[in-house]
C-alpha cells in the first residue's frame, strides 16, 4: 500500500457501514466473502475528510485504471451496488474485485482468484467523479 494504510473519506465509511448492513443476510457466499473484505477493510482503514485524501486513493465513484501482468489495460468505476453495469465498466463494491480497491492508490498491486488462477495487476490512474452517493445507492 502506497501511503502505509488504507485510506477511507468519511462519507464513504459510512455509505460503506450502510451497504454492509443493507447486505448482511447475503445468501450468496461469493458476495458474503467480498463483503466480509470490505468489512475487515474498512474497520482497518484511516477514516479521514476528503480534503485530507489524495487524489489517487480509490474512493466511490472513482475511475480506476488498472494494468494487468501481461500488459492490457482497462478502465472500471467502483460504484455502490445498485448502480453496477458491466457493459459501462462499473464494478460493484460489493464484488469480490471492487472490494479489494477500496482504499488503495495509484502503484498498489492486486492479486484475485483461486491458487489454480490467480489475476494480478496494478493501479495506474485514480480519476475521481465527485458525485454524490444518496443513501438510497446500496
Amino acid at each position: 500500500m502506497k501511503y502505509g494504510s488504507l485510506i477511507i473519506e468519511k462519507k464513504d465509511y459510512l455509505t460503506l457501514k450502510r451497504i454492509l448492513n443493507f447486505h448482511r443476510y447475503y445468501e450468496d457466499y461469493a458476495h458474503k466473502d467480498a463483503l466480509e473484505q470490505l468489512g475487515d477493510r474498512i474497520d482497518k482503514a484511516l477514516v479521514q475528510d476528503e480534503t485530507d485524501i489524495p487524489d489517487d486513493v480509490v474512493r466511490l465513484n472513482s475511475k480506476v485504471t488498472v494494468e494487468f501482468m501481461h500488459g492490457a489495460r482497462q478502465t472500471l468505476q467502483l460504484v455502490p451496488s445498485t448502480r453496477r453495469d458491466l457493459k459501462e465498466n462499473m464494478i460493484s463494491v460489493v464484488s469480490t474485485l471492487g472490494a479489494n480497491l477500496v482504499g488503495l492508490a495509484v502503484s498498489d498491486k492486486i492479486q484475485l482468484g483461486f491458487p489454480s488462477d490467480i489475476k494480478s495487476f496494478r493501479i495506474i490512474g485514480v480519476e475521481q467523479s465527485h458525485q454524490v452517493s444518496s443513501s438510497f445507492d446500496l
